[in-house]
């Protein structure tokens, strides 16, 4: 196997005796580090200690993970223009925060026979938050509802 020392140095190839007998005199523990390579890699560690130290290191990467929340937003084809703005406000804000939004737009009554004016007010609402704003889903029908999903950049 070969082994690293406890600084960190390499001691070469040794076989399995000597490297304990490396590890009792040092007081340390020897911890397989990469058993898949040829010959496998040994250190000579406190292995409480590394333990701890991967355990921090994951902690760490946790923290970093953004665990983005699906919101939704609700449309309709005949909203106005203010309102739309304002919808538009609070999906932008959302995907600052990291958030995925959910466009539903709803059709009542004879507005379904009118598909092609939700399509168009998705679009728009697409090419409003492009700068922010990646199309994970494309506009599709369940129903009388059309949804559309938009994650982060």
């Amino acid at each position: 196997m070969r082994l690293i020392g406890p600084e960190g140095n390499q001691l070469g190839v040794v076989n399995i005796q000597q490297a304990l007998d490396l590890a009792d005199q040092n007081e340390l523990d020897l911890v397989e580090v990469a058993s898949s390579a040829t010959p496998p890699v040994c250190r000579i560690i406190d292995f409480s200690k590394y333990k701890y130290d991967q355990e921090k290191k994951e902690r760490e990467a946790k923290k970093h993970q953004t665990h983005g929340k699906l919101k939704e937003i609700r449309l309709k084809p005949n909203i106005s223009d203010h309102d739309y703005q304002v919808k538009l406000k609070q999906a932008v804000a959302f995907l600052h925060k990291r958030d995925k939004v959910k466009v539903n737009l709803f059709f009542r009554g004879r507005q379904a026979e009118h598909i092609d004016l939700g399509r168009k007010l998705l679009g728009r609402f697409v090419i409003d938050t492009q700068h922010d704003a990646l199309v994970e889903r494309d506009p599709y029908m369940e129903g009388r509802i059309m949804f559309l999903v938009l994650s982060p950049k």
